[in-house]
């Protein structure tokens, strides 16, 4: 197992015990490390982690930084992961929801509900029916 996954699994423990600014730390930490190897696929999904961890802290500007640079990771990338896209198209919208931009907010449940579907995640598809229910009476 390498230095980064170490890292992750430890931050993944911190934040199960609450302790989200130890868990962004070492997120953060892994992030670096697979920026400095050269695994963006790996680097995405641990930004979009560093991202939800900051946006329970209420840290929604570097959040919002962390959310933009994941998806555009992603987006050139024919592998990425369509879960691992639509679960950052989910913090996003919530982020999206808590800083008022509920337009923002729509787009990134619609495009999160397509792709929850397309892999099969009811859960997704349904968290994104409800948000998207209560968007449209705002």
């Amino acid at each position: 197992m390498d230095d980064a996954q170490r890292l992750i699994e430890k931050g993944y423990a911190a934040r199960n015990e609450g302790n989200l600014p130890l868990a962004l730390s070492l997120y953060k930490e892994a992030a670096d490390a697979f920026r400095r190897i050269g695994e963006p696929l790996r680097l995405a999904h641990t930004i979009r982690h560093v991202a939800d961890i900051q946006r329970r802290m209420n840290l929604l500007e570097l959040a919002q930084a962390n959310y933009t640079e994941a998806l555009a990771i992603y987006q050139p990338e024919s592998d990425a992961n369509p879960l691992d896209v639509a679960n950052t198209l989910r913090g996003f919208a919530l982020l999206s929801e808590a800083t008022g931009d509920i337009p923002a907010a729509r787009t990134m449940w619609t495009e999160a509900r397509q792709l929850y579907s397309a892999v099969q995640v009811q859960a997704g598809v349904e968290e994104a029916d409800c948000r998207l229910s209560m968007l449209h009476k705002m």
